[in-house]
């Protein structure tokens, strides 16, 4: 247990907000199997409230019965009192885990909303069950308060391995486009390639940092465990068996179209003859449930960037990068400056999209030729910005100089492995400040 009150996560504050302003929707947080929502929710509980109740639906059947009748709050309260043997009041905050396993309880919400009293009510749930369960009742669309939790960026890997210091200087050097000093940009740039190894999932950044950081010590296999579970609740989660063998077979089939020069995801390199009709229903539902990223191609870059999405050209990831490389089976000494294999970008590129995806509902590529190629497209809020991704060091990139020469960008940015700084209007990013980008 003291092992976990290292991690950190800055989702708390938006949660700290809630319970500063008093808002009167219950707040329900979704994400992934294992990803941190329970932990964080018991943190918060244990900070705020002095007297809170915590039921988890699925490990406890019996409490899904408090549901069953009236779902006026008070008789809600009054049930889960005799249910579980302690008194709960108005004034006790509730914590239902597992919330999508009863249909009633999520429909409960509604009527916690709109209480006389302010109840401080939580929730949490994996978005296989939220997203994609078939509730009978309509989900209570504007009467929740509604958080994602995502993997560990790399800005919390740092804070969570004891590198306050250093992300610091990361978001210091950012402000100003500041090359680091040439040995913390060093330092800054190993932890980075670890992430690549590790991902974001918390048991996985938990047994690395006690491990000293020694990628070499890490466990990996934390991902076999996490790639089960995920695999176990596409089972639960649908009920066809062809579908779910359907969706298992995409999710598995990412990391090779990855590795390819280009990732375009094709249907056909899933299984021979396999075509769209066949395959679209599993990736939506792979979307959905949080488990990959769709990367649309663009037919130009221009406002709206919507408008112009051509949305049966894409590319696939995974929400976490530490899946990634062991799917793949990526090595630490594969990610060495000396050593050239074919999934060094593709663990790059997924860790940016993986960044990114936090705060941009829908991203872009562009590729209107072979000698143009834009891993991504930005808007942010006044421009169109381009921004490619390398995994070395190299400067030069015909890529980027053609589409700055065609379509005059206010700038454009390059995320690789050199330091921060600008040439021209290219501003060089380096691969450990990505997480600034994503900072709403």
């Amino acid at each position: 247990m003291e092992r976990e009150k290292k991690m950190y996560r800055k989702l708390i504050r938006k949660m700290e907000q809630w319970e500063r302003e008093s808002i009167q929707e219950p707040l329900m947080m979704t994400g992934v199997r294992q990803v941190g929502k329970t932990w964080l929710i018991r943190e918060f509980c244990e900070q705020q409230y002095s007297d809170w109740f915590y039921a988890n639906l699925e490990e406890q059947p019996s409490l899904q019965a408090a549901f069953e009748g009236d779902l006026d709050p008070r008789t809600i309260l009054r049930s889960l009192s005799i249910l579980s043997g302690r008194q709960l009041t108005e004034h006790t905050a509730l914590f239902f885990d597992e919330i999508q396993v009863c249909e009633r309880a999520v429909t409960s919400l509604k009527y916690f909303c709109e209480a006389k009293e302010n109840y401080r009510v939580l929730a949490a749930g994996s978005l296989l069950g939220v997203k994609i369960h078939r509730f009978e009742s309509s989900f209570p669309v504007g009467k929740i308060h509604l958080l994602q939790m995502f993997p560990l960026d790399f800005e919390e890997f740092l804070l969570s391995c004891g590198e306050e210091l250093l992300r610091d200087a990361i978001l210091d050097a950012y402000q100003g486009l500041t090359p680091l000093p040439s040995a913390i940009h060093e330092k800054a740039l190993e932890l980075c390639y670890d992430y690549l190894i590790v991902g974001g999932m918390p048991r996985a950044v938990l047994d690395y940092a006690g491990k000293g950081k020694q990628i070499m010590a890490f466990n990996r296999e934390i991902h076999s465990l996490l790639k089960l579970a995920y695999l176990a609740d596409m089972t639960k989660y649908v009920k066809n068996a062809y579908e779910t063998a359907k969706i298992q077979q995409v999710y598995l089939s990412i990391s090779g179209q990855l590795a390819k020069e280009n990732p375009k995801f094709r249907y056909n390199q899933i299984k021979s003859y396999a075509n769209r009709r066949d395959y679209e229903a599993p990736i939506d539902w792979l979307s959905a449930s949080g488990l990959i990223y769709q990367v649309v191609s663009l037919k130009s870059p221009r406002s709206p960037l919507r408008g112009y999405a051509n949305e049966s050209s894409f590319r696939l990831y995974y929400s976490d990068v530490g899946m990634l490389s062991s799917i793949a089976e990526v090595h630490a000494r594969d990610l060495l400056p000396d050593q050239d294999n074919i999934y060094k970008g593709a663990l790059v590129e997924n860790y940016v999209v993986q960044h990114l995806a936090r705060q941009k509902e829908h991203l872009y590529y562009y590729k209107p030729s072979e000698s143009m190629e834009i891993d991504l497209i930005l808007d942010d809020g006044e421009n169109i910005i381009p921004l490619e991704i390398k995994a070395g060091r190299h400067k030069r990139s015909r890529s980027l100089q053609n589409y700055v020469e065609a379509h005059h960008p206010a700038y454009a940015m390059r995320v690789s492995a050199l330091n921060f700084g600008t040439t021209g209007i290219i501003r060089s990013i380096p691969l450990y400040a990505v997480f600034c980008l994503a900072s709403p």
